[in-house]
């Protein structure tokens, strides 16, 4: 199953078309995107006996970010080898957790606004819980997943690297630093939920390519880990982090510029394209 964000409104993507969710349950489910993963289980079970005829596809401009208000927006630091190594620090024993506000959350063709400073990119898969989760065992892991997306961890390097303390949460934060999309897709709509080819290209050119087997902590053991700590609610969002390729580890160092077009990319979800601008 897939879903998107069209115009503000959960829809299925179907071969034919879009199934408005709200209309098609003749009001069973909501309208909203974000009130669906409080459905999950009843949106999953009503579209297994879907019929009818599906509305017209809207435009890829008309698509929001699939989960656009989370209560709790969670990322993971240093979860692939090669970026690990690039940032000359040992493997973590442990997930590495910090947040990305709320506010931070566009769709998957926006165009940002960089701030002063130096904007990095970082290509990543995105998890949605549709099922709260504590103390869930990585066994059991993936029952509480609605689904899997695209996103981008855009960061201002030079905020988030402030002395005496790091600000990573804010230099992460600001306004259009978490896209995400363009659809969100039941895991059981992959070959292996596990090992996802996804990147990234900047002006056309490829700069992360990699696949979500060789991440250090896979999702379900993400999802063990935060919820025996805090309880993970429906639509909340996990970035689960990036590949090697970040521009802080080019030499020379290469950050985002007004005009640059991002485009961001994995198998089975699709592309989103990201264009940056200066403030004025």
């Amino acid at each position: 199953m897939r879903v998107v964000n069209a115009a503000g409104r959960a829809s299925l993507v179907t071969a034919d078309g879009l199934v408005d969710v709200e209309s098609a349950s003749g009001g069973a489910l909501p309208a909203g995107p974000q009130e669906l993963y409080e459905h999950w289980d009843a949106l999953r079970a009503w579209a297994a006996d879907l019929t009818g005829a599906p509305v017209p596809p809207r435009v890829v401009r008309d698509l929001g970010p699939p989960a656009p208000r989370p209560r709790q927006v969670f990322a993971i630091g240093l979860n692939y080898r090669d970026h690990a190594a690039e940032s000359g620090v040992d493997l973590p024993r442990a997930p590495v957790v910090f947040t990305k506000f709320p506010a931070s959350i566009t769709g998957p063709s926006a165009t940002v606004t960089l701030p002063q400073g130096s904007v990095d990119f970082e290509t990543e898969l995105v998890v949605v819980l549709g099922r709260h989760a504590h103390r869930v065992p990585a066994a059991r892991a993936w029952d509480h997943v609605a689904g899997l997306t695209l996103g981008q961890d855009l960061s201002e390097r030079r905020l988030q690297f402030t002395p005496p303390t790091p600000q990573f949460s804010l230099a992460k934060s600001y306004p259009g630093f978490a896209p995400i999309g363009p659809e969100l897709v039941t895991p059981d709509e992959f070959p292996d939920r596990d090992d996802i080819g996804l990147g990234c290209r900047l002006n056309g050119e490829l700069v992360q390519q990699s696949r979500t087997s060789r991440m250090v902590f896979s999702v379900s053991e993400i999802i063990s880990y935060l919820s025996s700590i805090v309880p993970l609610f429906a639509g909340d969002v996990i970035f689960t982090g990036t590949p090697a390729g970040i521009g802080a580890a080019r030499d020379p160092a290469r950050f985002l510029a007004a005009g640059d077009e991002l485009v961001t990319f994995a198998e089975g979800i699709g592309s989103m394209h990201t264009r940056f601008t200066s403030e004025s």
